[in-house]
């Protein structure tokens, strides 16, 4: 079995998120916007993300979590339970401009299942989103307003992000999929 590859190493990813942080800023300059970070590798890159663009602005950004386990097309067929991380939404979602952050974009599902839950707090004004790593294969009409890296993959790879909060360090890689992939029923 091939070794994965690393594609974006800690230094890398630090610099993809400053200029994240600095593309948001410059796409919303009315100051209504707030993070919503997808749990888990996307809550940590939302709260470096907002640290960034709460120092740019001056001002506190709001920040704010959510856990699409039960919003997700595919519960069903799951082999296990979800496990489950608190929504957390601690500011008027809306007439805001809302930014979700997830690690990687792939068939744009998960960012559906966020756009649902977020849709349940509150009506936006805008919802954009910005992904780390875009990986391809679209399953739904889902574009990433802000990307770190596109990386086109086969459907045989697999997209790993680690996060130090997590994993011990920040890096990508990219490597074989250990597991076939599901198909929705």
């Amino acid at each position: 079995m091939q070794a994965p590859t690393v594609v974006i190493d800690r230094d890398d990813m630090r610099r993809t998120l400053v200029r994240i942080a600095h593309e948001i800023i410059e796409k919303n300059p009315d100051g209504s916007l707030a993070l919503v970070g997808i749990h888990r590798r996307g809550a940590h890159l939302a709260r470096r993300i907002h640290a960034l663009t709460s120092e740019l602005l001056d001002t506190d950004v709001p920040l704010g979590y959510v856990d699409i386990s039960f919003y997700r097309d595919d519960l069903a067929i799951r082999p296990s339970a979800p496990v489950v991380h608190a929504t957390q939404l601690d500011f008027p979602i809306d007439g805001r401009t809302i930014v979700i952050v997830d690690d990687v974009l792939y068939t744009g599902r998960t960012v559906r299942a966020a756009i649902d839950e977020i849709f349940d707090y509150g009506r936006p004004a805008r919802v954009q989103l910005a992904a780390l790593v875009d990986r391809g294969h679209r399953e739904l009409p889902i574009r990433p307003d802000y990307v770190g890296k596109n990386l086109p993959t086969s459907q045989s790879q697999r997209v790993n992000v680690r996060v130090q909060e997590i994993d011990g360090r920040d890096e990508v890689t990219i490597g074989p999929a250990t597991e076939p992939r599901r198909q929705a029923a």
